[in-house]
């Protein structure tokens, strides 16, 4: 069953993406959500947990489909392949380096930062060992 529903999305979204979208980008994004939450709704049932956080899930999920409508890509390779110039006739636009004064890449992340601000006080972003 998926964590978010279609009405959903358009409840709390601001933006305008077609069913057919939502429906391809729901799945990477739950991935994502679940990767960060340390799949908390894997073992726990959404449907019986707290009211607030499992809005904020939501809400997370919501702004990582989002992310992914903007930037046109839902993987690290997509996000992160942008050529560094193009030409068209006379007209060259040259990206920025990739890379800081340091010689690190820079990159964009996979995941929204977005998703941390909801996700934040709801304790889905604990990342510590379980003790059984």
């Amino acid at each position: 069953m998926p964590y978010l529903t279609y009405e959903e999305f358009n409840e709390l979204s601001s933006r305008d993406i077609e069913n057919s979208e939502f429906s391809s980008l729901l799945k990477k994004a739950s991935a994502i959500l679940n990767n960060v939450t340390n799949y908390f709704y894997v073992s726990n049932k959404i449907e019986q947990d707290n009211a607030w956080r499992v809005q904020q899930f939501k809400q997370a999920l919501c702004a990582q489909i989002e992310y992914f409508h903007v930037l046109g890509a839902t993987t690290f390779e997509e996000i992160n392949n942008a050529p560094q110039t193009f030409s068209a006739g006379r007209t060259s636009v040259s990206n920025s380096s990739r890379y800081n004064p340091n010689g690190s890449n820079e990159s964009k992340p996979l995941v929204a930062e977005d998703v941390y601000i909801h996700l934040s006080g709801t304790g889905l972003l604990y990342t510590g060992v379980a003790v059984w």
